[in-house]
């Protein structure tokens, strides 16, 4: 009977650091930080305040400042090329369903990366010009938006490598190691 009251104990004290481990790495994210006239996307070098649609910011532990993209599929790219740093704390996208439009999605849209619904393959074109993956925070709202604008629906996790770096990838032994995302 000892035996198994310690066992239990043991197993209630794992389960609940980890339950402390998830709630500290959650609450280590930085917060997201608005899109300023000074913010440039990582890529293009361009000012995110002249393109529509959906962005990105990507927190780094090494560094304070976010890395700004001025697409979701550029912001979900960068942790998919090996060249790129692997230290991520956070992903922020904007929640389309809370955006005051298109062209500007508005402040207090963010959302982590994790939690939110996207459409891939959609007729809305990203802040490049490019296909787009159109992030939500809800499965209902990711179904609203493909009924207008065709599309299908995929969870952070379950995006394809495809859908973000093109269907030309290189071969196998070029390429970035088939990793699904993180959840970070």
């Amino acid at each position: 009977m000892m035996r198994l009251r310690s066992g239990l104990v043991a197993l209630f004290i794992a389960v609940a650091l980890t339950a402390c481990d998830e709630r500290s790495e959650e609450s280590s994210v930085p917060p997201p930080q608005e899109v300023t006239d000074t913010a440039m996307g990582h890529y293009c070098g361009m000012a995110l305040v002249e393109h529509a649609g959906p962005k990105g910011q990507i927190f780094l532990k090494s560094r304070k400042e976010p890395i700004w993209f001025s697409s979701v599929r550029d912001t979900l790219a960068f942790t998919m090329l090996p060249e790129e740093p692997k230290d991520i704390a956070g992903i922020y996208v904007n929640d389309m369903s809370r955006a005051k439009s298109w062209d500007s999605p508005g402040a207090g849209t963010w959302i982590l990366a994790k939690d939110a619904w996207y459409v891939i393959g959609s007729k809305r074109k990203g802040g490049m010009g490019g296909d787009e993956l159109v992030p939500f925070g809800s499965e209902q709202a990711a179904q609203d938006f493909v009924a207008e604008n065709s599309g299908r629906i995929a969870a952070f996790t379950e995006i394809p490598r495809s859908a973000v770096l093109g269907s030309e990838e290189k071969p196998p032994s070029a390429a970035a190691p088939a990793e699904p995302l993180h959840a970070h």
